[in-house]
């Protein structure tokens, strides 16, 4: 790895360090939160998709994935291999993207933003996929969509060539994944009993949702400001700016539920999480005046969004990640090229539209929302079309109404309680399938 000429700040790198392990505290905390907003019949399959994910990406990323990301460009679009299975990433000096940390912190820092970014689709095809479609899917987005995208913006390629910044991934992860989610949403279609619900689906744990969004709430601050890679005053801006922009956003959830009816728990954890979602791309370049316009937008917007997508449209993005990830990763990337300041952040080639900027920052930032969405769509969908082709991707009527839970991993989430009125039912599961007899009898 070519080195900077510096000494590792120990400052520094331990506040990367302790970034690094709140972002992997997101992981497990989104299949937390995920898990608690489904029916208990699928809960503990979302949670192995999150865990089971976070492991294999993990691997993925230290074997190719930081080399094609940060690598030597090829033409902009991709990295080299220089990098595979780290090496030529020190552990005594800085790379070319971090002046004050170890090389391998930086690679390892990224690996958290590498993991959890397909992850997050995870709440769109909830309740109804195939355990191989999720791993084949998951891994191939990886490699063909997060890499080259990451590369493009973080890596030095094209777009960052042009200018488009994105401070902790409203782009490279909450734009891409969202709208990646909608077309998984369509593709899929419907959950059983859509229509009787109305997309809502009653949660089997809103405790459990709770600990999780907190966990979320919690790690986003490494998330936001541990992408400062230093411990100083940008770092100080990501944090207060996390703060105000997810609080703000949540006010303004909780405000418009309770409006329409009541003030519910699913409102406000929703509100925090877009506005956390939303607030990423410009943490670090916006004033915290700014932030409070920018995290009630941002509420709007993704409350906004939920209501159409789902409710008038009827699009079953199972925990709306279209518009708790997709739209505020839009709206808040776009914010950059109006409110940006290099006051805040020198490192800015160019200040926003209303601090004086000429527009071209705003330019570039819609160039690279709709490309990297447009992009991320139509690979989504060509990747779910030839995995349907080739082992499916939903799982059948009766593997839905049982539930993911048994059928694909042969457990459940809340014993006995869960069998108490439906015996019948799964009595039938047995004279189905064998392999469920022995749970069943040890919990029953």
């Amino acid at each position: 790895m070519s080195t900077l000429e510096c000494s590792v700040d120990t400052g520094d790198t331990t506040w990367v360090l302790i970034s690094t392990i709140l972002v992997l505290g997101m992981i497990p905390a989104l299949g937390f939160f995920e898990a608690g907003l489904l029916r208990s019949k699928n809960s503990l399959s979302l949670i192995t998709q999150v865990f089971y994910g976070v492991v294999v990406l993990s691997v993925l990323w230290h074997i190719v994935g930081f080399s094609l990301s940060f690598g030597s460009s090829r033409g902009g679009f991709i990295g080299s291999f220089e990098y595979a299975l780290y090496l030529n990433v020190p552990y005594d000096q800085c790379g070319p993207y971090a002046p004050n940390i170890p090389a391998a912190l930086y690679a390892m820092f990224m690996m958290m933003f590498a993991s959890i970014t397909p992850l997050l689709m995870t709440g769109s095809f909830a309740e109804r996929i195939k355990w191989k479609s999720f791993l084949t899917l998951t891994i191939l987005y990886e490699v063909i969509v997060f890499y080259p995208v990451c590369h493009w913006i973080w890596g030095k390629g094209w777009l960052a060539d042009m200018g488009v910044v994105d401070f902790a991934g409203g782009i490279v992860i909450h734009t891409a994944a969202g709208s990646s989610s909608l077309v998984i949403a369509l593709f899929m279609g419907r959950r059983k009993d859509f229509d009787k619900y109305g997309g809502e689906f009653p949660p089997s744990n809103l405790p459990l949702a709770a600990l999780g969004a907190a966990l979320l709430f919690m790690g986003w601050f490494g998330f936001n400001s541990g992408s400062a890679l230093a411990a100083g005053p940008i770092a100080v801006s990501a944090v207060v700016s996390t703060q105000i922009g997810g609080s703000c956003s949540a006010v303004m959830w909780i405000a418009l539920a309770w409006f329409r009816g009541k003030p519910s728990c699913t409102s406000i954890l929703n509100g925090v999480i877009a506005g956390l979602a939303g607030i990423t791309p410009a943490s670090g370049f916006i004033n915290s005046q700014s932030t409070i316009i920018l995290g009630f937008i941002i509420g709007l917007a993704s409350y906004l969004g939920v209501y159409f997508l789902k409710h008038k449209l009827k699009i079953d993005d199972a925990l709306d990640v279209s518009s708790v990830h997709g739209i505020t990763g839009v709206v808040g990337s776009i914010s950059i090229g109006f409110l940006a300041q290099r006051s805040v952040n020198p490192n800015l080639r160019e200040d926003g539209l209303i601090f004086g900027g000429n527009g071209h920052l705003l330019g570039v930032q819609v160039l690279a929302v709709v490309v990297v969405a447009a992009y991320s769509m139509a690979l989504t969908y060509v990747l779910l079309k030839i995995i349907d082709k080739t082992m499916g991707v939903k799982v059948d009527s009766s593997e839905e109404e049982t539930g993911l839970d048994l059928t694909d991993h042969g457990e459940y989430a809340y014993h006995n309680l869960w069998l108490i009125g439906h015996e019948p039912h799964y009595e039938k599961i047995i004279q189905d399938d064998d392999s469920i007899l022995p749970i069943l009898r040890h919990d029953h």
